[in-house]
Formats: C-alpha cells, structure tokens, sequence
C-alpha cells in the first residue's frame, strides 16, 4: 500500500491509523491500494483521517478520541457506548461518537460519487484511540459496511480484507480519477505504481493489420490449353493430318487342338521311422555341476580379500547457536549499513530522516524454547548524541510508531513464508548512544504481545552478541 500523506491531523489517533496503514507495506504483496492521509476533500466540511481506495473497496478511514484508555469499548452504531462499563456521554445529541464520524464520512462519498460512478463498494473504519484493547460490535453492525477498531496493523488488515468484497478490481483510469477528486493538489501517480498496487491496467492496443500487406498475393494464370484462332479463323500452331486407316487382312479358320492326357501319378514313399527322445536329464546335471564349480572358485578367490562394505554418510550437521536463558538461538542474517530510514517505517522512518543515525546492526535468528519456534529481529541503532538516541527510543517504545524493518525479510533469507511479526512481543533497551530494538513472533501460531514466552525469549535476544562487524 502506498500512502500520501497530508499535513492534516484531524484526530488524536492519526498516528497510530498513519503508522497501521504503513504497516501494510509497499505493493500488493499484503493488501494494496493507496491511502490519502489527512485529506479534506472539496466540498467537505471537514477533514477525514484516511482515504483507503483499494483495487476491490473504498475505506474511509475517521478518527475519534475516547476521553481515556479503555480495555473494552462496547460500540454500536445505533446505541450507547460504553467503554469498561461506563457510558460515553457527549456534549451534543448523538447517542454517540460514531454518528459524527459517519456524516463525515458520507460527505466524502457522496463528493466521489458526484464524479462518477464508484466501481468498488464503499466501507467506513472508525479508529478510536488513544488505547483500546478489545471493541466489541454488534453482529449485526458487522455484517455492514463500517468497522469500529483500535488502529494497528492487524486490525486494519482484518478491516481491510473484510471490507474489499468487489468482484473485479478497479482500473487504473479509475483509481486515478478518484484520486485526483479527493486530493487535485497531489502527484499523479504512475499507471506502474498504480498496476504495482493491484489496479487492473488497461488493456494495450492492438494493432490493426496494414491493407497494403493484407492483399492477397498476385498468381499469374495458366497458358491457355487450345491454340488460339487466326483473326481469319486459321489457327496459329502447325496441324498436323490424321493418317489415312489402313484395311485389316481377314482372319483365317483356326482349328482347335485337343488337351494333352494326364501323367501317371508317382507311387507313394515308405513312412519314416519315428526317433528316438533326446535323454536332457544327464546334460542338465552336468551344466548344474559345472557352475556349482565356478562359482566356488570365485568366492575362494574374493572370500579372503578383506575389503569392508563403504561406509555410510554422516547426515549433515543441524546448526546450533547461543543459548540464552534457556533459549537456543540460530541466526539467519546479520549485517551494517551507516543510514536507518531506508530500513524504517511508519513514524520511526519520519524521526530518522529528520535525525539520521550513525549505525544500523540488524539480526534475524530463528529461536526455539520448549519445543516451539520463533522468529527474532533485532535492531541496534547507533546516534551520535546520547539525547537523540533517548528521544528515539522513546518514539519506537510507543505502540503505533512503526519501527526497524527485519532483515531477514527484506534480503529473503527466511527459509519458509517470512514472519510478519504481528502481534510480537518487543523489548528495547538503551546504552548512551545506542538503542538496541528485539521482536519476536511464534512461527507456527498467532502471536499476543504479553504471550510469557515470547517476552522471555525477546528479553534473552537483548543479551546476544551485537550483530555486524
């Protein structure tokens, strides 16, 4: 997914809807699409978090600020929410937050419909924020178009995939259309950037065969077979006269002869006398003698030679690394690069551009704890002055901020499907200059951020060696 982002910040929760959606990640690898942050569209009254136009929906992504942090946030559309119990009471007549973001969101459709036509449905995701962990909606608000969620990236991708039920994908024509009504001051896009994303592109023209080329081809006739006619009715060739019939003799009597007389028949020969059987039976035993023999020869000749039978090949060694704390660790990647951002996303690249680092160590190792399988990233991000280094672990601590890529995934040296660490436990730790970053998600399941044993082996990551030269 590409994002274009604006300078507009209508909610409090943009950031974290920023950071899920970049989360995505470039192309139509995850979901695709491009996504119009912070935009007002005109004619609207207001701006809107999000614009989503993915190759099979439209989202449009609206904002809303809870008082405080919640851990359950019961939200229809129709009713009352509340969050941990407590009803939300605001300061106007709407039963509640959800009726405001949903007239926002209609005026956007409503200036896309004016345009023309929309090929994909159209779905609303109202992000609430700053925290909530778990929203509960109604079954039947979830057989609708709208998704009230907390904004991280795997809510946003359930949201996203839920939401996308065209049959088609839209064309690259109009996704460009769409994207200039809701935001004319913005680049256009590319028909490749746009095809990369997951737009259908448009067919390319075929070329009309050339007249000239497509006449049939001339083929000279054949002579005439008649001779052609003087004008005064002579022909032309030489004629040649027909030779005059010649008068056959006639033919004599012929008399008939009669047939010659039949020869005597030869007399008839004495019978054979019958043979003799062949006895095979003293052959045979002399033909099985014979090769009992010659095979006793060859096994005196090759019984005392001593050779042994080829071993055979040890199997190949199973890699083994650090263990730590119990955790053994098997590192698949390592390297240093000297510049962070290209290696960052979500607000994390934004505060590395604006800050560059001075070292990047990654390392990707594949870890295993009572018989189960996990993925570890580790990052080791160097700055120059201590203060930096404290105000960028304080941006990358904060949940929805993005982060450090893994290298692993980014040089493809997973063996398997790489790892999306969604829902990973993470661990950070500072030492002056240096802030160094660890992620870990199961390999065979679901991951949760408070899962015990992921924390445990995030935590024995941040005592491995650091990675690079």
């Amino acid at each position: 997914m590409r994002l274009v982002r604006l300078a507009q910040k209508p909610s409090r929760v943009a950031d974290d809807i920023r950071a899920a959606l970049a989360s995505l990640g470039r192309g139509n690898t995850v979901i695709g699409g491009v996504a119009v942050v912070g935009v007002q569209p005109p004619g609207c009254p207001r701006a809107v978090d999000a614009v989503v136009l993915l190759p099979k929906a439209l989202l449009i992504v609206v904002g809303v600020d809870l008082p405080d942090p919640a851990m359950k946030l019961e939200a229809p559309l129709a009713d009352q929410w509340k969050a941990d119990g407590w009803p939300l009471v605001g300061t106007d007549e709407a039963s509640n937050p959800a009726v405001e973001a949903l007239s926002r969101a209609a005026s956007v459709a409503t200036h896309l419909r004016s345009v023309g036509e929309l090929p994909v449905p159209v779905g609303t995701v109202i992000a609430v924020g700053p925290y909530v962990e778990t929203v509960e909606q109604p079954p039947a608000d979830l057989a609708g178009p709208v998704r009230v969620l907390h904004p991280t990236p795997t809510s946003m991708l359930a949201a996203t995939v839920s939401l996308a039920s065209a049959a088609e994908p839209c064309s690259v024509a109009t996704a460009r259309t769409l994207l200039a009504a809701l935001a004319p001051e913005t680049a256009r896009l590319d028909d490749e950037v746009l095809a990369g994303e997951g737009f259908e592109p448009a067919p390319e023209p075929v070329e009309e065969a050339d007249p000239l080329v497509a006449l049939a081809p001339t083929v000279p006739a054949e002579p005439p077979t008649q001779p052609m006619r003087h004008p005064k009715g002579r022909p032309t060739g030489a004629v040649r006269r027909a030779a005059p019939s010649a008068t056959l003799p006639p033919l004599s009597k012929v008399t008939p002869v009669p047939p010659p007389a039949p020869a005597p028949a030869p007399p008839p020969r004495p019978a054979a006398a019958p043979r003799q059987p062949v006895r095979w039976l003293p052959m045979a035993a002399m033909g099985l003698l014979l090769a009992l023999l010659v095979t006793a020869v060859v096994m005196a000749a090759t019984g005392d030679s001593g050779e042994q039978p080829p071993a055979q090949a040890a199997p190949p060694p199973v890699p083994s690394g650090p263990q730590v704390d119990g955790v053994s660790f098997v590192e698949r990647a390592a390297g240093t690069v000297p510049t962070c951002a290209p290696h960052a996303f979500g607000d994390t690249q934004a505060m590395l551009e604006r800050t560059p680092c001075t070292a990047l160590r990654r390392a990707s190792y594949e870890a295993t704890l009572d018989g189960r399988r996990a993925a570890v990233s580790m990052a080791v991000v160097e700055f120059g002055v201590a203060a930096q280094a404290g105000t960028f672990k304080q941006l990358v601590d904060g949940p929805g901020n993005g982060g450090i890529a893994d290298l692993a995934t980014e040089t493809g040296r997973w063996p398997g499907q790489p790892p999306a660490f969604l829902g990973a436990s993470y661990q950070s730790m500072a030492s002056q200059t240096t802030i160094r970053t660890v992620q870990a998600c199961w390999l065979d399941g679901p991951s949760t951020p408070a899962d015990p044993a992921l924390t445990r082996i995030a935590r024995a990551a941040l005592s491995l060696p650091t990675p690079g030269p």
